[in-house]
């Protein structure tokens, strides 16, 4: 079972990638996702590293979102893909023992994603996000449901999600969380305990 599922964002973080890392770890989170869309690949590397280290501190996987060259480079335990990254399938047989999810935003993405061999779908957006300003028309709760009644992977909702939110996100089949403005800030570590104490509560 997934602990909560943490993002990296740059553009939020006032403490810094690493200690927003080590902070969401403390809190619980059981996923990093490591997602950079400003940095050198050689500085992505380094960064990558030391998050690699921070994860197996902690028994935690650690994911990079798009960069499949990054994730292995870093010996990351997996790739996050979008619909525009590289094909489920090359994925596959460049890292076979990976993790795998894919991002889908609808139904048709979903069943795809599953039956090509996805370990797990990131589906967003589920409500408005300021986050990811390209990210679509929010599904909603009832297509939320929709998704996780037809496929049997885990699927982790994102976009929009709130502490109120997650009860019914969890009641709908999904396994769990990505809350990027509501956790990264100057208080990660706090914001990202919330979450994690709210999924404990309604996944039993």
């Amino acid at each position: 079972m997934m602990g909560f599922y943490f993002i990296t964002d740059r553009k939020l973080s006032v403490n810094g990638i690493l200690n927003d890392v080590r902070d969401a770890l403390e809190a619980g989170a059981g996923i990093i996702q490591y997602r950079e869309k400003s940095l050198s690949a050689k500085r992505m590397y380094e960064e990558g590293r030391e998050i690699r280290k921070i994860c197996e501190e902690y028994g935690a996987e650690y994911i990079v979102d798009d960069r499949i060259d990054i994730a292995m480079a870093t010996e990351a335990d997996g790739v996050h893909l979008g619909q525009e990254d590289m094909p489920l399938d090359i994925a596959r047989k460049l890292m076979p023992d990976a993790m795998i999810g894919v991002s889908c935003s609808n139904m048709e993405e979903a069943v795809a994603a599953a039956e090509g061999g996805a370990d797990y779908l990131g589906v967003a957006p589920i409500y408005p996000t300021v986050t990811k300003v390209d990210a679509g028309a929010p599904i909603g709760i009832e297509g939320l449901g929709e998704i996780t009644a037809t496929v049997d992977i885990p699927v982790v909702a994102i976009g929009g999600i709130t502490l109120e939110r997650v009860k019914e996100i969890i009641e709908v089949g999904a396994e769990s969380v990505a809350a990027i403005s509501a956790t990264v800030g100057p208080e990660t570590g706090k914001n990202v305990s919330e979450f994690a104490e709210e999924l404990k509560k309604w996944r039993k």
